[in-house]
C-alpha cells in the first residue's frame, strides 16, 4: 500500500516537471528582458551587431526585445496552462521541491543556452559590453549552471512524498465538476 502511494506520488511529481521547467524558462527570459534589457539597459537582442547609438538601431533592438518578450510570455503561459490542467486532472498537487527544482532547471538552462549561443557563438550581444565583458558573460553562465545543478538535485532528491493530496476545498471543487 505504501509502495503504491509512493509510486503514485512519483508519477504525479513527474507530471509537473515539464510545466515547472517551462515556467523557469519563462521567468529566466523575463528576468533577462526586464532587468538586463530594460531596467539596467546593459544590452538588447542584437545590440552587439546593431549598437543602439542610432535611432534606427535602437528601434530594431527594441522591436526584437518585444518579440523576445512575447515568446517568453507564451512559454510562461504554456507552463501555467499545463500546471492548471494537471491539477484539474488529478487530486495531487506538486511538491514544492518539484516546482522549485523545475523552475531552477528551466531558468538555469535558459541562461546556459542564451549565454552560450547568443553571447558567445552568435555574438548577438554581451551581458554587459565594455570593460570586463567576458567576466559578466562567464558569471551569467556560472549562475545558470548553478541554478541548473541545484534544480536537478531538488528533482532527484530522495524524499518520501513526491506529491501531497490537494486541499479539501480543491477536492470538493473537483467532485462538483465530475457530477
Amino acid at each position: 500500500m505504501a509502495d503504491a502511494a509512493r509510486e503514485e506520488g512519483a508519477t504525479a511529481a513527474r507530471a509537473y516537471r515539464l510545466p515547472a521547467v517551462l515556467l523557469g524558462i519563462g521567468l529566466g527570459g523575463f528576468f533577462d528582458g526586464i532587468v538586463l534589457h530594460q531596467i539596467l539597459q546593459w544590452h538588447h537582442m542584437v545590440s552587439h551587431l546593431y549598437p543602439p547609438v542610432k535611432l534606427a538601431n535602437l528601434q530594431l533592438n527594441t522591436t526584437l526585445d518585444g518579440f523576445f518578450h512575447a515568446v517568453t510570455w507564451l512559454v510562461t503561459l504554456l507552463g501555467v496552462a499545463l500546471v492548471w490542467r494537471r491539477m484539474a486532472e488529478t487530486r495531487e498537487r506538486p511538491a514544492g521541491r518539484v516546482l522549485v527544482g523545475g523552475l531552477l532547471v528551466g531558468w538555469g538552462g535558459f541562461n546556459l543556452v542564451e549565454g552560450a549561443i547568443n553571447h558567445q557563438l552568435l555574438g548577438l550581444h554581451r551581458v554587459r559590453p565594455g570593460p570586463d565583458e567576458l567576466l559578466y558573460d562567464m558569471g551569467f553562465l556560472i549562475w545558470g549552471g548553478a541554478m541548473l545543478a541545484v534544480g536537478a538535485y531538488l528533482l532527484r532528491a530522495r524524499r518520501e512524498a513526491a506529491a501531497t493530496p490537494a486541499s479539501p476545498w480543491a477536492m470538493s471543487q473537483r467532485r462538483k465538476r465530475t457530477r
